[in-house]
């Protein structure tokens, strides 16, 4: 039993002098090809061998073809591990150029496509994440596109329509100066009107920035939608009786849900005047408010004579205003896109589709918690 202790001190004592040795090397070449390191592990290996096999034949006093023999069986084992560690050091440094080579491509705008043969499985999931990744980057660059499309076609409708009512307020301002104006008082009136204009152009513009940005606070409370739906159809009232648009407010049911006020009376009320702008005169405009096993589904239904399929999936983008002329009455095609924005920041979801004669925008809120 002693005898067997001692052998296995002196081989451990051997090998651990390799081992030191080895992570020195290692350490050294941390930087260096992943087939160095394998070599050098391999080296270690079998030189640990070889040290703990030379102490134990000198403890135990092996004669010299004795120790020549295993030198040599050791030597030879020495070679095979050395050229097997480096065929696998060139093998999965291949794949690593490759998989290098593939990153770099969806790296400059490219996609992504792993490349052939196969590979080790760290190597299959590191590929399996880029791949991910690149499809992620892809979605980005579309959604950025469209962003950008969908700006300067936003620049360019608000130059039209900012350019016209500062024309106006121009020539009025003028012409009261010059005191050629026939009715002073009409045109303060109408300068007025210009301005409420604008002012309205610039806080929408203000609400999308905010939306954009991520910066929309809400202050949720609890509260009826029945109240929500009154309030919305009271402050439109006035503006269905010039149009000469009847408003419906049926099925309209007394769920709770938990929302900022002021923010979905600005959905609500978007929603409303433009339905109410695109319904012809002694046309409906109808809203309802229905629970569903989602959510809590509020509808609006005008008359406008429906929007083309085409057109559909764009309805809520900035800017959209569809085929319509570019008249002021139509709006800067943001009231659309701030309704999405604030719906989304709800929690929830803006859709609209065809019904006869008409569209109907939907909007589904999560129920109040109970």
């Amino acid at each position: 039993m002693r005898d067997t202790l001692l052998i296995a001190l002196f081989a451990f004592l051997g090998a651990a002098l390799a081992g030191l040795l080895g992570a020195g090397v290692l350490w050294l070449i941390r930087r260096r090809s992943l087939t160095a390191s394998l070599a050098v592990v391999a080296a270690v290996a079998v030189t640990a061998m070889l040290a703990g096999t030379l102490a134990v034949a000198r403890a135990m006093f092996l004669s010299s073809h004795d120790l020549t023999v295993v030198t040599l069986v050791v030597a030879m084992a020495a070679v095979v591990s050395l050229a097997t560690a480096l065929l696998l050091g060139r093998w999965v440094v291949a794949r690593s150029r490759a998989l290098t080579a593939a990153a770099r491509s969806f790296g400059d705008g490219g996609h992504f496509s792993a490349p052939n043969g196969p590979v080790t499985a760290e190597l299959a999931a590191l590929s399996k994440e880029l791949a991910a990744t690149s499809a992620k980057l892809a979605e980005s660059r579309d959604r950025e596109r469209a962003l950008e499309a969908s700006r300067r076609e936003l620049v360019a409708w608000i130059s039209h329509d900012l350019r016209t009512p500062l024309a106006g307020l121009r020539a009025m301002s003028e012409a009261l100066e010059d005191g050629v104006a026939a009715d002073p008082h009409r045109y303060h009136r109408q300068m007025r009107t210009e301005v409420e204009r604008l002012n309205g152009m610039v806080g929408d513009l203000f609400e999308l920035s905010r939306i954009h940005a991520g910066a929309l606070a809400l202050s949720p409370s609890r509260m009826s939608v029945y109240d929500l739906v009154g309030d919305a159809l009271a402050g439109a009232d006035a503006l269905a009786r010039e149009c000469g648009v009847w408003l419906v407010g049926d099925r309209v049911e007394p769920v709770p849900v938990e929302v900022d006020g002021k923010e979905m009376s600005r959905v609500l009320g978007n929603l409303l005047v433009n339905a109410i702008r695109r319904t012809p005169a002694d046309g409906t405009v109808a809203v309802t408010a229905e629970r569903f096993s989602d959510g809590v589904v509020l509808s609006v239904t005008d008359g406008c004579g429906g929007i083309p399929e085409e057109d559909l999936p764009r309805v809520f983008d900035t800017g959209w205003r569809g085929t319509h002329a570019r008249t002021p009455p139509a709006g800067a095609g943001l009231g659309l896109a701030i309704v999405r924005g604030i719906v989304e920041a709800h929690r929830g979801q803006a859709a609209v589709r065809n019904v006869p004669g008409g569209c109907r925008f939907e909007v589904t809120l999560p129920l109040a918690e109970a």
